[in-house]
């Protein structure tokens, strides 16, 4: 399986956050345009945080500026940090992700992150569970609106780290949305969409993922997968190889 590279989202494939990221970003609001301004309902399934705060920042009356953004995800990161550390978090590892990244690490699978969240962000949440550890490098939401355009971003990124590089044919793309089943298949990757998220099976199953599940525990079914894209797609021997 050493051939494979799989990318995961985490919000819904990884973790149940608990309602903390949208928590924290209405608290990051108010901090920054007081208590009266009137946050927008926000649908962040499947966005990335870059796109959240363009929708965002017009709401309170800001213009988004370099400088706008920077300070709402600076505030946004603080209130993230208290809502993973109360004791009453609600967030929780999701079924079979322990044992799935468990055995794909002792496999030699690479594995990195394709998420909508901001790369601090994202490093708060996996560190609050012990889940970056499986986790070197990533395509992260500050880096582009739209999700779609994250896909190359983690390849690029996975040849960084490890110095050689990954056919898109030889990458899954694991998410519970039909947005990361789109930015999968934009790169050419298989894609695994999860139902742990806000989407049932039957919603992911209508958009042609290579493999819907119900959960994270269908180890079999998920193996096989990885299995068959190792074994059909052999990575290139080097960055400067360009016969993939």
């Amino acid at each position: 399986m050493d051939g494979c590279l799989l990318l995961f989202d985490i919000d819904g494939t990884l973790i149940d956050a608990g309602g903390a990221g949208v928590g924290a970003i209405r608290l990051a609001a108010r901090d920054l345009y007081g208590d009266q301004i009137a946050v927008p309902e926000l649908d962040v399934r499947g966005t990335t945080d870059a796109a959240l705060a363009r929708k965002l920042l017009p709401a309170m009356g800001a213009e988004v500026t370099p400088d706008s953004i920077a300070q709402l995800y600076e505030a946004y990161l603080v209130r993230l940090r208290e809502k993973f550390q109360e004791e009453s978090s609600e967030a929780i590892i999701l079924p079979g992700v322990l044992e799935l990244l468990d055995i794909l690490r002792k496999e030699g699978v690479t594995m990195g992150l394709l998420t909508g969240n901001i790369e601090a962000g994202a490093w708060i949440k996996l560190e609050s569970f012990g889940l970056d550890q499986y986790f070197s490098f990533g395509a992260f939401g500050d880096e582009h609106p739209e999700r779609d355009k994250l896909g190359p971003e983690a390849l690029a990124a996975a040849e960084r780290v490890h110095q050689r590089r990954f056919s898109p044919a030889a990458s899954v793309v694991i998410g519970d949305t039909p947005r990361d089943i789109s930015c999968g298949r934009v790169i050419g990757a298989s894609t695994l969409a999860v139902a742990t998220g806000a989407y049932s099976i039957e919603e992911l199953s209508a958009h042609d993922p290579t493999l819907a599940v119900r959960s994270l525990e269908e180890l079999e079914a998920v193996l096989d997968l990885v299995a068959g894209c190792s074994r059909a797609n052999a990575p290139d021997s080097g960055p400067g190889d360009s016969s993939a």
